[in-house]
């Protein structure tokens, strides 16, 4: 039999911002990581390290924040947020907002989130840049430990068409996050044409598995899985405009 192990980073403490993050993860998992681990991080610590934290008092909420706010019982503050952090708004109905950040993705709330952060008055917003922070975990953990550790940094997102969210990748590092069978067959000798897995958010998605959205584990270890190493990004993982067949 085959298989991969997923296993919660444990100890990792509350982190605020000038943290020295790849410090802190080294920390708490460099004794438990091997050659072929794959390390799975919460966007949140991320930007808790980073100071992508906004205290909501401290904003003033434009008339169109209001006016949504006021329709369907929001935080007017919490939307101006979003909007802020909005390249394109997408749609706005029945008090719920999907946007496409600056970074390309297309999900709810341009990723501001106020769960798993300290204050009723505070949201966390999105890494700047999310391939970069992982860069610099996986450029750490390798001084360190002296190994490659693939790094994707991940956060949940809804899907249409489906119920529930689930983990998918937003930044990767030190491995390549799309495996392309493109030109291959299948067991019974079909010629495969469209099948390119997104293996980034499919380790992203099993992370959540071990790390549990309720337990504040914010890093998970995957091993055994045979991933593809290469100067990835989770840029690849965004559909380009002109195959986009909702826009």
């Amino acid at each position: 039999m085959t298989g991969i192990e997923v296993l919660a980073v444990e100890g990792v403490p509350e982190v605020n911002p000038g943290d020295d993050l790849p410090s802190v993860l080294f920390e708490a998992a460099g004794g438990s990581l091997r050659s072929g681990d794959i390390l799975v991080v919460t966007h949140k610590i991320v930007s808790k390290a980073e100071g992508r934290i906004v205290d909501l008092r401290s904003v003033e909420p434009s008339f169109f924040a209001e006016d949504f706010a006021s329709r369907f019982d929001k935080d007017p503050r919490h939307v101006e947020v979003v909007l802020r952090e909005s390249h394109r708004i997408v749609k706005m109905d029945r008090g719920v907002i999907i946007s496409e950040t600056r970074h390309g993705f297309v999900c709810a709330n341009a990723g501001v989130d106020a769960s798993n952060v300290p204050g009723k008055d505070t949201v966390c917003l999105l890494p700047e840049a999310p391939d970069d922070s992982a860069s610099r975990i996986h450029a750490h953990l390798r001084e360190k430990i002296g190994v490659e550790i693939p790094t994707i940094i991940s956060d949940s997102f809804g899907r249409p068409w489906r119920n529930g969210i689930t983990n998918v990748a937003i930044g990767v590092a030190g491995m390549n996050p799309l495996a392309d069978y493109r030109g291959e067959s299948d067991p019974h000798g079909y010629p495969l044409e469209a099948s390119v897995l997104a293996t980034a958010d499919e380790l992203a998605a099993a992370s959540e598995l071990a790390m549990n959205k309720t337990d504040g584990v914010p890093a998970a270890i995957i091993r055994g899985y045979p991933h593809d190493p290469g100067p990835g990004s989770a840029r690849e993982l965004v559909m380009p405009p002109e195959r986009d067949l909702f826009r």
